[in-house]
């Protein structure tokens, strides 16, 4: 996502962030992109520790507002919901034991263009403090 994509996209920082990953996780995040682009369209993009990070300003910061992240670790590529233990999950794709944090792994562009995927990040745009 950048300025090109979206009005509240970020420029050079993903793109940068991107084009430093090896080929195989540049596909798998280039397609995460274009999914969180059409499913949390008003979500702005950065680069926050270490990942690509999106959030709703509107909601608040970057966690109060968060929508997810894109992390690259170890050569494996993650979906994160910081608030992920508010998702609904009936496909059991959320993983993780930490108090509120749930991720999702992204082995293939297949698994990044589920339907589910996109659902948790649509909930995950929608959630409101207070619900």
């Amino acid at each position: 996502m950048s300025r090109a994509t979206s009005a509240r996209g970020t420029a050079g920082g993903a793109e940068a962030f991107v084009r430093r990953l090896p080929p195989r996780n540049r596909r798998l995040v280039a397609a995460l992109r274009a999914v969180v682009r059409r499913a949390a369209p008003g979500a702005f993009e950065s680069v926050l520790w270490g990942g690509l990070s999106y959030h709703r300003p509107e909601v608040g910061g970057r966690v109060k507002g968060a929508v997810c992240q894109i992390v690259v670790k170890g050569g494996v590529v993650r979906l994160d919901f910081i608030h992920g233990i508010r998702l609904k999950d009936p496909s059991r794709l959320l993983l993780g034991r930490l108090v509120s944090k749930r991720f999702v792994r992204i082995a293939t562009v297949a698994d990044a263009r589920r339907r589910e995927v996109a659902a948790l990040i649509r909930e995950a745009a929608s959630l409101r403090w207070g619900d």
